[in-house]
């Protein structure tokens, strides 16, 4: 019997938002307003996101991070709590909590206004990130948080998103990257990373050693019904797939079956199983 894969541990360093969100038939155009909206309130915020997907794949996760001294802040620390993160890193600050509202048509396409508020507020110079930690973060929150992360962290894995320059020496600390094909075109200078991943929505994703392709997995068929929390999902799944030891191609191909999963899920954090069970075609 082949022993089960190690249990991988990690640091999501990010954001974290409320999440309101209108579904829609069809998005306002400038100067519109549709009136078919049915409101949802959940927890969001990418770090977040990312923190809660690598959990429930089977990882075992600290997420660092800000909310608000404020309903939105303590609900959100009990709710990671409850799907098994560890929270001890996420700051209390005086800035309300983040919010990010949320247009999602019939399609799944969606548009988003992010309000940073205490993501806007985390105190750099208090991350406590574990030196030598495996560390996946993104760029919703400032330079400086994202220098600390990288300079603290062993192997540093970065999604790209929102797409912006990068700090100084940031690029350098990164082992692995993880792009849109948008932020592909947009952030040139990550093109010959150790470790670049290219997500390509339904044709899947490609993996690249210092500009070479490596490995590439095709798209999984799915129901397309909110497509905000996939690249998160993605990302975990990815990670969490390299740090326990999967063969680059696999965890490649998981990544996409979770980011398929995470589409037909109505949720920006979505009811994933272990990554386990998510197969590899071959």
């Amino acid at each position: 019997m082949t022993p089960p894969p190690p249990t991988p541990e990690l640091t999501v360093v990010g954001a974290i938002n409320v999440d309101l969100t209108a579904r829609v038939e069809r998005a306002p155009a400038a100067g519109e307003t549709v009136a078919d909206g049915v409101l949802h309130r959940g927890p969001g915020g990418k770090g977040a996101n990312q923190a809660v997907a690598a959990a429930r794949l089977g990882a075992a996760v600290r997420l660092i991070g800000a909310v608000g001294d404020d309903a939105e802040g303590r609900g959100i620390r009990d709710r990671l709590v409850s799907v098994g993160v560890d929270a001890t890193g996420v700051q209390t600050s005086d800035a309300a909590t983040g919010t990010a509202l949320i247009v999602v048509d019939a399609t799944g396409e969606n548009s988003i206004v992010v309000c940073a508020g205490a993501n806007a507020a985390i105190d750099a110079e208090a991350l406590d990130v574990e030196t030598g930690a495996a560390v996946l973060m993104q760029l919703e929150v400032s330079d400086a948080v994202v220098s600390a992360a990288a300079a603290a962290a062993g192997f540093f894995a970065l999604n790209a998103a929102p797409a912006r320059p990068l700090p100084a020496g940031v690029l350098e600390r990164c082992d692995l990257v993880i792009v849109n094909e948008t932020e592909y075109a947009q952030l040139p200078e990550v093109h010959d990373a150790p470790l670049l991943c290219v997500t390509l929505g339904a044709d899947g994703a490609r993996l690249y050693r210092h500009g070479e392709l490596a490995a590439s997995a095709p798209g999984v068929a799915t129901t397309v019904v909110n497509t905000v929390g996939a690249g998160d999902a993605f990302c975990a799944a990815l990670f969490v797939g390299l740090l326990r030891g999967d063969a680059p191609v696999d965890a490649l191909a998981r990544a996409c079956a979770v980011g398929a999963a995470a589409v037909a899920d109505e949720a920006s954090q979505p009811a994933l199983r272990h990554l386990d069970t998510y197969g590899v075609a071959r």
